[in-house]
């Protein structure tokens, strides 16, 4: 059996699969709220969906919890490998690796890049082999399928010194992107080898720009805060715009990068939270500007990405949002005929697999990163 580990700012995701013949996920469970008030949710073949309070101060706590409630779905299969979402691989990880004690000791160096979440990865690594120490463990880095992006898309207009010792942009949702570029090499190997737009759209939300498969252009950048807006994330912004939050405001570092990341976005924006079901159902005038705002914000994004590849073969929407709000692709789309997209009103609804009508096909994807690690743990431990 393998197990993947998919942590959260504040909510900590797993899953189980099962190794032998082709990978299939039989298990899978998740820690929500983590800190106060947390809440576990199980779903296996046995025993279905269960759901209730659980004591979780911290990441390492939730990892416990969750293996030692998804403990009988191995008794009879041993647990093999563990496999890790890591967001950030710098400039040199790039492929999945072993977690041994070296690449352990350069992501934990990396921890300035993404001090929000690259801690968090290296605890449940940490939890994970105070568990079980003898079990290897497989590292897949958000950043990795970006390393193809040439450097004038990569570079910030700074002095040389600053890109050598690591700021520059990196882009993530790596793992999404690469689950649903294979399903297009299954589905569309025509669009994959193509000009294609992949919209990543969640409550963390990205874009990206492939030219025949690779990684050519994205939405974000040195940290996971550039691009599109999102939940409570702002997205693009002036920098001007922070130096004189700080000059005016008198913010401290930490309250500025709790106001970025925490207090932005569509939540800002919306008066009803960052989840864009409560957003689309609130009917308020708040409510409609914030999802105005979105979408304006991706088309702009959209244009800028076809304008890097040249032109555009293919539009994919997955992600949370992008795989279930016909509202959202249709709002978003809606303009942009001159890059021969139109969407197909009954098959948008309908949540179809091709939502478009017009010259460049549309497509909505289901994306799994639970799907990449296990087959990345597979891969390198069989």
């Amino acid at each position: 059996m393998i197990l993947t580990v998919n942590a959260g700012s504040s909510s900590l995701k797993v899953a189980v699969f099962n190794r032998g013949g082709e990978l299939a996920e039989v298990a899978s469970g998740m820690v929500a709220r983590i800190g106060t008030n947390a809440v576990i949710k199980l779903t296996d073949d046995v025993r279905g969906e269960t759901s209730g309070a659980v004591e979780a101060r911290d990441h390492g706590e939730a990892l416990a919890r969750l293996i030692e409630a998804l403990a009988p779905v191995w008794e009879h299969r041993p647990l093999s490998v563990v496999g890790h979402r890591i967001v950030h691989g710098g400039p040199n990880l790039h492929a999945p690796r072993l977690l041994d004690n070296d690449v352990v000791a350069e992501l934990e160096r990396l921890e300035p890049l993404a001090p929000l979440h690259q801690p968090i990865n290296l605890a449940c690594v940490r939890a994970v082999a105070d568990i079980a120490p003898a079990i290897p463990q497989v590292g897949c880095f958000d950043t990795g399928f970006h390393h193809t992006m040439p450097w004038t898309q990569s570079a910030f207009a700074l002095p040389q010194q600053f890109h050598e010792e690591g700021l520059r942009r990196y882009g993530f949702h790596g793992l999404s992107y690469t689950s649903v570029s294979r399903r297009l090499e299954a589905l569309r190997p025509d669009l994959l080898a193509g000009r294609v737009i992949i919209a990543h759209l969640g409550n963390g939300a990205s874009m990206c720009a492939l030219s025949e498969g690779r990684s050519v252009a994205t939405t974000m950048g040195f940290s996971t805060l550039d691009g599109l807006v999102m939940g409570t994330r702002c997205g693009q912004i002036d920098p001007g715009a922070l130096l004189h939050l700080m000059r005016a405001y008198g913010m401290t570092l930490e309250e500025l990068e709790r106001l970025l990341y925490r207090k932005s976005g569509l939540t800002a924006l919306s008066g009803a939270g960052g989840d864009m079901r409560d957003i689309e159902a609130a009917g308020t005038d708040a409510a409609e500007s914030a999802i105005a705002f979105f979408a304006a914000r991706a088309k702009r994004e959209i244009g800028g990405l076809t304008a890097v590849l040249g032109g555009l073969d293919g539009l994919v929407f997955c992600g949370g949002i992008g795989e279930n709000s016909a509202r959202i692709r249709s709002e978003i789309v809606d303009g942009l005929g001159y890059l021969g997209l139109k969407i197909d009103s009954e098959a948008n609804i309908a949540n179809a697999a091709e939502v478009g009508v017009g010259a460049t096909p549309i497509l909505v994807v289901r994306t799994s990163e639970e799907e990449v690690i296990a087959e990345a743990a597979h891969r390198l431990t069989r």
